[in-house]
Parts: structure tokens; sequence; C-alpha cells
């Protein structure tokens, strides 16, 4: 097959989980088909990341927003009533680019990656499938609970406007692809909409165990841009650690990932080290001894506890973060819907070695059993081929 891949970002480095999904099924899917990749970028892409994408793509087509214009079609789009978020990805001279790349390529099927991408792929006639990755409607609408006045009234807007997107898509596209059952029940379908479920995989020859000694107690890691990790570890040291440092008062976290804003820097202490970038995450996890992601917001499936699962380091999370993961509690995975139950939960790990190494062990088995890239690239590459067929029929 000849697949033209759209994506909002460049797909590499692989800071944000929407680029880490997009590169490793290009990755899969390049094995056995040609990748043209049309990839929409606000800054200039590095010969390194290009040179890492050209190993598995025929030709890529980067176009290039600015950020300005993006502000400017946001402003416009508010008194359209439509998205804000797909008004700022979108741009009439990135699609003549686009529709020019399209002719030129000749693709078999177009696969597009989030709803954020919809008008790019939404004119052509060619077999098309969307993947949402996860629901954004569903992240908006979480995060506005946990606001009043003015913000909340800009994010019912856009959780309004981008479940409508949402709904649209299942009359555009072909066939639609999500991340988990959660995100897929929380998309307005037509009554004969399938969305089909592509689960995220684990780079197991990246991320295995490392022997290293542990420094931390407690970390988690995640792109600190991103809001609902914003909140995570602003919750983790204001909410938890207070009630864990009661019982464990030298116990000390890192919080590790791309670019932290200003509310995750000074969350900085004596027993809190905020690391900013690093060039590697693995020794974040490896010198760890449990890994908490108290999420209480966002959607999708969290790559951060995959990645700590596999490797070995015992993992505590909220009930919300574990609905795309579906680990079981008490055996694979620890769970706490409330600050109490999360702290108790890293203290019941960080005092007993043992439950540490049995948690650690069935999670690992866990995810190597059900978290594969090339098993969800097969699946991702049939229903591609499905897509073509039913544009036929």
């Amino acid at each position: 097959m000849k697949i033209l891949v759209i994506l909002p970002r460049f797909p590499y480095p692989l800071e944000k989980g929407d680029k880490l999904r997009a590169f490793h099924q290009i990755r899969t899917l390049s094995a056995n088909n040609e990748i043209y990749l049309f990839a929409l970028s606000h800054s200039k892409v590095d010969n390194n990341s290009l040179a890492v994408m050209q190993k598995y793509c025929k030709e890529i087509c980067i176009a290039k927003l600015s950020r300005i214009g993006g502000a400017f079609r946001v402003l416009r789009s508010f008194f359209r009533i439509r998205s804000l978020q797909i008004a700022y990805w979108d741009s009439r001279k990135a699609r003549k680019q686009l529709q020019q790349f399209e002719t030129k390529v000749n693709p078999d099927v177009i696969y597009s990656q989030m709803i954020r991408t919809i008008k790019y792929a939404a004119r052509s006639q060619r077999p098309k499938v969307m993947d949402f990755q996860d629901a954004l409607s569903m992240n908006f609408e979480r995060r506005m609970m946990n606001h009043k006045g003015l913000r909340y009234f800009f994010l019912h807007y856009e959780f309004k406007m981008l479940r409508s997107a949402e709904f649209n898509a299942c009359s555009i596209f072909d066939r639609l692809t999500v991340i988990s059952e959660t995100d897929r029940q929380a998309i307005p379908q037509h009554k004969d909409t399938l969305i089909d479920i592509v689960r995220n995989g684990v780079d197991f020859q990246y991320f295995h165990p490392l022997e290293l000694p542990k420094k931390y107690e407690i970390v988690f890691c995640g792109n600190m841009q991103y809001r609902p990790n914003i909140d995570a570890a602003r919750h983790l040291v204001g909410d938890i650690m207070p009630i864990v440092w009661r019982t464990h008062p030298h116990a000390h976290v890192v919080i590790a990932g791309a670019t932290p804003k200003a509310a995750v820097r000074q969350l900085a202490s004596n027993r809190v080290t905020v690391t900013g970038s690093v060039d590697d995450i693995r020794p974040s996890y490896a010198q760890s001894k449990v890994f908490v992601a108290p999420m209480r917001i966002g959607s999708g499936l969290q790559n951060k506890l995959l990645e700590a699962m596999a490797m070995h380091i015992p993992c505590v999370t909220t009930p919300l973060a574990n609905d795309a993961l579906q680990a079981s509690d008490g055996s694979q995975i620890l769970l706490g819907r409330n600050p109490a139950q999360l702290a108790a939960a890293i203290i019941q790990l960080l005092d007993n070695e043992n439950l540490r190494q049995t948690i650690a062990d069935n999670a690992q088995q866990f995810v190597h059993l059900h978290f594969s890239w090339e098993a969800t690239g097969r699946q991702l590459e049939t229903l591609l081929h499905k897509a073509i067929e039913q544009k036929k029929a």
C-alpha cells in the first residue's frame, strides 16, 4: 500500500504522546508499505529528526504553520462557533500543500491522526482513516470540571465544538480508530459507525530493566507542558506527598519531563527534584522505587505507565488513568481515588520490598502480553486495507 499519513506535529523527537504513537505506527507500517508523510509544524524541523523519519518514509512534506496565524484563526473561529483546537492547526496554505502532495503521491489510502487534522483529509475522495487517538472532547470535559468563570466558559465551549467535530468525523472517514474502550465510549457515534480500538505499545528493546542504584523513592514522568501532567505533578507534591512525608520524611520525589511550566518548576525543593528535559528518561525510572501517576484529568492511554511497567517499576495511579490500561488493582498496579488512598499505596510499596517486586513482575508480564507496537501495527495495516475495500464496495 501507498499510505499518506497526515500528522498535526512532526513525529520526532518523541517527547509527546501523539508523536510517540505516530512514530511507532509509521515505523511498523513501513516494513510492508510505502509511507508518505505530511506533517504540520510550528517550528523548523532539525536535520537529525528529519533523518530519523526518512528511514521509514518514502517522501516527507512539512507544512510550516505560524503561531500568530494560528492565534488569528482561533479568534476568528470563536466568532464563527467552531472548534478552537481545529482552527489553530488549520491553514488554507497548508491544505493547498497537502492537495498538491496527495496528487503527486497518488496514495491508496490516507491515514490522518487526531481530530485536529479533520479539515486536511475531509475533502479527499480517497479511502481515509482517522485515528482519534483519544477522545479530545472528554479531555476538555474533565478539565472544565475543575474550573469556574471565564476559564470554564472557554473549556465548555471547546468541549461542545470538539464533540460535534468527533461526531462529524464518523460520516467523513471510512474507518475510525481510538486508543481505548473508555475513549471509544466517549465519542458520539452514528448508529452504523464502527470505531476500532488500536492500542499503544512499548518499545521493549529500549524500555527494559536497568541495574542502577535507587536515588529516589518516587518518580513521575511526562511532558510537563501538558495540562493533565501539570495538574498531576502539583497534586502529587501538594496533596499526596505531605501524607507520605509524615511516615517517610526523607522520601525524595523526582519529576522528569520536557519543558516544565513555571507551575511545575516551582515544586522543586530539598525533597523534590524537577529535572526538565532529559536526553534519556530511562534512568529517572530505573533510579526510583515507585512510579506514581496521580492523573485527575486527561484522556487516552498513559504511555508513562507502560514504560515504567516495562522497566520493572511498580506503579501507583488513579482509576481514571487505569481505565484505558486495564491493569489489575493489587496485582499489576495499585490504585487510589484520593490523596489518602494514593499515599497509602505509595507507603505500602515503600515499606514492602517483596510487594514492590511482585507488582513489578506482574506488571512487566502484563505489558509484554498486551502492548506490542508490532502487534498494533499489524492490526492497523489490516484496518487500512479494509478501508480501501470498503471504498471499492
